[in-house]
């Protein structure tokens, strides 16, 4: 095994795990839409209950997530999670005010209400998926920060990267692109919690009305998308030359990648299909309750397939707005070869852990 091999190797674990981490966003998605699919305490109940079995599963995707890429792509943990601090704070604080509402919204005496606490799960709901559809964007349009690791000398001060400005991460929202793509996961976790709840909880007036509110989350979804994916494809991207390292803009670069690295053209023209077909059937057929299953597998090819070509073929992944030179590719973020292979015999234990997941999921599914 390569040196350049194991740096591809991680950047698609990492990738597959993003990729899984969206689609478990079906939790947020239920989540906001709780008083919406449930207009009684009872249909509420049965949401929120449904949701309940799965929040921690999501959780340790999100954890899992951002622990793979600190082990295998260090520098960018410490440039995205300790320069965009706030960015990343209120996203973990909204899924800490979810853990927080699970446990505290029936216990007797809460102070605040079960109602406060179920505004808190989609309060999550919204911020989480808009958020993380934020940070994704920001793979394709660029970050304020500035690499120096010859910083690591300055024993005052050895700082490898930092900001640029004082926001810490927050002026990822000033760009509108950004914005389209956080709210386009918020509109898909919407879709896929629908399509959850149809599938999880037998009530009638909830499928029904889940039907109806698919329809209002999948036309803006697609609306929002499909403008990101286009502007993306046709705009001037982040290259790296190979021979030295150096980067520079290239006209439509994720066009190119997608037409270089054609496979993962066709995951993604599979992938849309898959979720076109989910959602659809589920709409036009009320006996349809499986959606969730094309949908979610559909979510996971398209958003692996996004994370692949903002990766690699000589692809940087995290680009500097304000410093071109400064931004990270795989080659220049990445953990020593050792702690690459060492990581890549720990990694043939993941199917064992999705075999686990899967077993949890059908065990807390018959409870």
């Amino acid at each position: 095994m390569s040196y350049a091999f194991l740096q591809q190797y991680w950047w698609f674990v990492v990738s597959l795990l993003g990729a899984l981490l969206v689609f478990m966003l079906f939790v947020q998605g239920a989540n906001s839409l709780v008083f919406s699919l449930g207009w009684t305490e009872e249909g509420q109940r049965k949401v929120i209950e449904s949701t309940g079995r799965k929040w921690e599963i999501t959780f340790t995707t999100l954890v899992t997530f951002g622990g793979a890429f600190f082990a295998s792509f260090p520098l960018f943990y410490s440039t995205s999670f300790g320069g965009a601090y706030w960015l990343w704070m209120i996203i973990l604080f909204s899924f800490v005010l979810q853990a927080v509402s699970y446990e505290f919204q029936h216990r007797k005496g809460n102070l605040l209400g079960t109602r406060t606490y179920r505004r808190f799960l989609v309060l999550n709901g919204i911020v989480g998926p808009l958020l993380l559809g934020g940070a994704v964007a920001t793979f394709f349009n660029g970050s304020n920060f500035i690499v120096e690791k010859t910083s690591l000398t300055n024993l005052g001060a050895p700082v490898i990267s930092s900001w640029a400005n004082a926001s810490a991460g927050l002026d990822a929202l000033l760009d509108p692109w950004n914005l389209i793509f956080g709210l386009a996961v918020m509109f898909l976790a919407r879709m896929l919690g629908i399509l959850y709840i149809i599938n999880n909880v037998p009530d009638e007036d909830i499928r029904s009305r889940g039907s109806v509110r698919l329809v209002g989350c999948t036309v803006p979804f697609l609306v929002l998308f499909l403008a990101f994916f286009v502007r993306t494809m046709l705009k001037d991207g982040y290259a790296v030359d190979p021979a030295t390292g150096a980067v520079f803009m290239e006209p439509m670069k994720y066009l190119h990648n997608y037409l270089r690295l054609w496979p993962l053209t066709l995951l993604t023209v599979v992938g849309v299909a898959l979720l076109l077909y989910g959602v659809l059937r589920t709409i036009f057929s009320s006996s349809y309750v499986k959606g969730i299953w094309p949908a979610g597998i559909g979510v996971v090819l398209v958003v692996l397939s996004l994370f692949l070509v903002a990766g690699l073929a000589d692809t940087a992944y995290y680009p500097s707005n304000v410093s071109l030179q400064s931004s990270l590719t795989i080659t220049n973020s990445c953990s020593s070869e050792f702690t690459l292979r060492t990581m890549f015999y720990v990694s043939l234990l993941v199917p064992f852990v999705f075999g686990y997941i899967a077993y949890v999921w059908r065990v807390m599914d018959k409870k």
